[in-house]
């Protein structure tokens, strides 16, 4: 498996706590999928941009399309009916390509878990192995900012989803519930996130993704 131990030497001189931001190639990510339950149900698409040094960089991109083996209830969501996947790519196919696009990119996401453990579950099924990539979620970022006073003037966020931090920075959700587009509506808001972080001690990798933990917080565990 050449591709794999390609992909694990990236990490052989990788990012540390304490690389700067403007440094890190960071890979905003979304995937479609046949349902919310990662062992179960499969990937559909994949979209993914990077964002380095403050700039979505628009030629550093992934997009991918899988075969559905059937419809499901998710269609709803997302609009691909297996009928428009007959030309796609089959899983292990698509997630090598992801691999050596994604290298040791810092993933970002929205309630990214879903979109990881989806990925993790393809990897094992296949291969036996996990993602080594670090992961940053918008909304943990988003609620520390906010203990941190970034967005005093305004109200307490109470909604959890990427359509609310899409009214709080004012980005345009185009072409929503598409993995390229959740993906780009992703990096759009994680810049603005990244400027607020520098203005708040959160300038290296470590304390950009520390995770966000709050006693009696209950955010809305929907992954769009």
């Amino acid at each position: 498996m050449d591709f794999l131990e390609e992909y694990q030497r990236c990490f052989d001189a990788s990012w540390t706590d304490q690389t700067p931001v403007d440094r890190v190639r960071f890979v905003a990510l979304d995937s479609e999928t046949t349902g919310l339950n990662p062992l179960t149900d499969r990937i559909i698409t994949i979209g993914a941009v990077a964002v380095q040094d403050g700039d979505i960089v628009l030629e550093d991109s992934f997009e991918a399309l899988l075969r559905m083996e059937k419809n499901s209830a998710a269609v709803t969501v997302h609009g691909i009916t297996r009928d428009e996947t007959r030309g796609g790519l089959d899983e292990a196919e698509a997630l090598r390509h992801f691999l050596g696009y994604l290298q040791d990119g810092v993933i970002v996401g929205h309630h990214i878990g879903h979109d990881i453990s989806t990925l993790n579950a393809g990897y094992q099924r296949h291969w036996g192995f996990d993602l080594m990539n670090r992961s940053l979620d918008t909304m943990d970022l988003t609620l520390h900012l906010e203990r941190s006073g970034a967005f005093a003037e305004r109200e307490r966020i109470r909604e959890f989803t990427l359509d609310s931090l899409c009214d709080l920075f004012g980005v345009i959700p185009h072409d929503r519930h598409t993995a390229g587009g959740d993906a780009f509506i992703t990096a759009q808001v994680f810049l603005r996130l990244l400027r607020l972080a520098s203005r708040h001690g959160r300038d290296r990798l470590g304390p950009l993704c520390e995770a966000f933990e709050a006693a009696g917080m209950q955010a809305d565990l929907n992954p769009e």
